[in-house]
């Protein structure tokens, strides 16, 4: 073979690589326009329709696969916000509802007992307690609600210090000693003999541990018992407030720290629960740096269990 032909097939041999890398290139931009061009028609038929789809594309494209999971990930991100706001409204609706049924009910009994006074002219010391009872029922109400209201919109500062855990919780059950003696409870409070201390703010854990036993008395009335156990390890204090009343059942339990959560016979008690203290209780550990969990067996045990952070 001659030397010119030699050359002739190298350049035919150049031409034709020119030819696959060039159609490869094209075919790849084309490949490429077009799974764009189908990722941005579904992602714009998905938020038009506020469809739950996802964006779905069958490439080898690696950077096209890291693009459309990324886009689905802001797209589960989205219908999350969208389904916590519509919880949210509806949370507040609800609220509304039974703030006004709950205020409604014992403004009606006051307007009562005025209008007996008023025609009969006399007024008895009976009449004047229940009357003062059910406007301080209000009252609580109320204060509930914009305390709720204040946590919830980050307007609440809590200033931070050094409280003596073991002595609030002796306050705390002290201030239901009565209520407690009259319901015949067996009282069971178990206390380290020194002196334990957390982080917090003595106004917020006396709420705390006040909605928490007040809800033993509301809830756990049947089984006539309230514990008050604390323990501690390195980091942390535990406050235990069980009961041995009807408990909570496990579809129930994720839900009994949301707003207005109550138990379904709860308003025909002679207590009646308004669903606000535990997610006062919840809101405002949580603002301490805590929690608190609830671990229940119906009929058996309820453990309410508020973490604080120890100091020494």
């Amino acid at each position: 073979m001659s030397e010119t032909a030699i050359i002739f097939f190298l350049c035919l041999c150049i031409l034709f690589m020119l030819c696959i890398i060039l159609y490869q290139q094209f075919s790849f931009r084309t490949g490429m326009q077009t799974s764009l061009h189908n990722i941005h028609g579904k992602l714009k038929e998905i938020l038009d329709t506020n469809s739950s789809e996802r964006i779905m594309i069958f490439t080898e494209n690696e950077e096209l696969k890291e693009l459309a999971a990324q886009i689905n990930r802001l797209l589960e991100e989205q219908l999350k916000v969208k389904a916590d706001y519509r919880r949210s409204e509806m949370a507040s609706k609800k609220m509304l509802s039974n703030i006004s049924h709950d205020m409604k009910t014992p403004m009606t009994v006051v307007l009562g007992y005025l209008e007996i006074m008023r025609m009969n002219k006399g007024v008895t010391q009976e009449m004047l307690a229940k009357t003062e009872q059910k406007a301080q029922g209000v009252i609580e109400l109320i204060n509930q609600f914009f305390t709720l209201a204040k946590i919830e919109a980050g307007d609440m500062d809590l200033e931070l210090s050094r409280i003596d855990i073991c002595e609030s919780c002796r306050e705390s059950v002290l201030d239901f000693y009565e209520l407690l003696s009259k319901a015949d409870f067996q009282v069971e409070i178990v206390l380290p003999e020194h002196t334990v201390y957390v982080q917090g703010n003595q106004e917020a854990i006396q709420r705390i541990l006040f909605n928490l036993v007040s809800n033993v008395i509301r809830y756990g009335s049947e089984g006539k018992y309230l514990g008050v156990f604390l323990r501690t390890d390195q980091k942390h204090v535990y406050v235990d407030v069980i009961d041995k009343g009807q408990g909570i059942e496990k579809s129930s339990a994720e839900y009994v720290f949301d707003r207005l959560f109550t138990m379904e016979d709860s308003r025909s008690r002679r207590i009646q629960g308004n669903g606000l203290g535990l997610t006062i209780a919840k809101n405002l550990a949580l603002q301490l740096g805590g929690d608190i969990t609830l671990d229940s067996t119906p009929h058996e045990k309820t453990t309410f269990t508020v973490r604080l952070k120890r100091m020494s």
